[in-house]
């Protein structure tokens, strides 16, 4: 399973369920892992509902797929994504695809995208029903990447106390750093962030006002921190440890 700078990765946006206002931010987090080499939006653009998407799409390059409504009630959208992702996934081009989407009908796209070794990211709102989110490698809550005039507050900084008190974080954080210790009880700190990554999908520090994984885990205070040089001494590892479980 490939997970670097130079992913192939293919978007596929379900226009019904995204908002035209995260496309700055959903293409920017996207660039993180990879590069999106096919990038489509599916809806029936002959409804005004979808207007808003029309000079996004011109500005970023992303191909629009008409799909009309057969019926009303019915999302006929969400069986052309369906289709097209696995006719990307057989002409094996790809590392990892990303379902822009906050409907549960993508979690067995998902989950046979990753039977096959690529990564998939997902992309949604936090309405997202738990199957979908765990699906994935890695889901993105979309009201982090919203611009920040459409979601006042949505990232504001959570002070140490509430974070503290925050049970499910804290348990998380320490069981993560207590997989990835050694037997002194230090863990390097991506180890941490990659067993966090498998045990919760949609964990993102951002959410707690935190650009990084370091930054929150330290406004926590339960945390001892550690600098090491790297390996080729031109950097400094990070390692922590859980002051509980030394005494502290």
């Amino acid at each position: 399973m490939a997970n670097g700078d130079n992913d192939k990765l293919a978007v596929l946006i379900d226009a019904d369920n995204a908002q035209p206002s995260i496309v700055e931010g959903l293409l920017a987090e996207i660039a993180k892992y990879g590069t999106a080499n096919v990038k489509r939006i599916y809806g029936d653009w002959t409804q005004p509902s979808l207007g808003g998407w029309k000079a996004h799409l011109l500005r970023h390059s992303i191909q629009p797929i008409q799909q009309f409504r057969y019926t009303t009630g019915k999302n006929a959208t969400d069986g052309a994504m369906m289709i097209d992702a696995m006719d990307l996934l057989y002409t094996e081009h790809f590392d990892g695809f990303c379902i822009v989407s906050s409907d549960s009908d993508f979690t067995r796209l998902a989950s046979r995208i990753r039977e096959a070794g690529l990564r998939v990211y997902g992309f949604g709102e936090k309405k997202t029903p738990e199957p979908f989110v765990a699906a994935c490698d890695k889901f993105i809550y979309t009201e982090l990447l919203r611009e920040q005039d459409e979601a006042p507050g949505a990232t504001s900084r959570k002070a140490s106390k509430e974070l503290k008190k925050d049970t499910k974080l804290m348990a998380l954080l320490r069981s993560a750093v207590e997989a990835a210790s050694d037997e002194s009880g230090w863990a390097h700190l991506s180890s941490v962030g990659n067993v966090i990554a498998k045990r919760a999908p949609e964990f993102d520090s951002r959410t707690y006002g935190y650009a990084k994984l370091r930054g929150l885990i330290k406004a926590t205070g339960g945390f001892e921190e550690e600098e090491r040089p790297g390996a080729q001494g031109t950097h400094k590892d990070i390692y922590i440890r859980d002051k509980q479980a030394v005494g502290q």
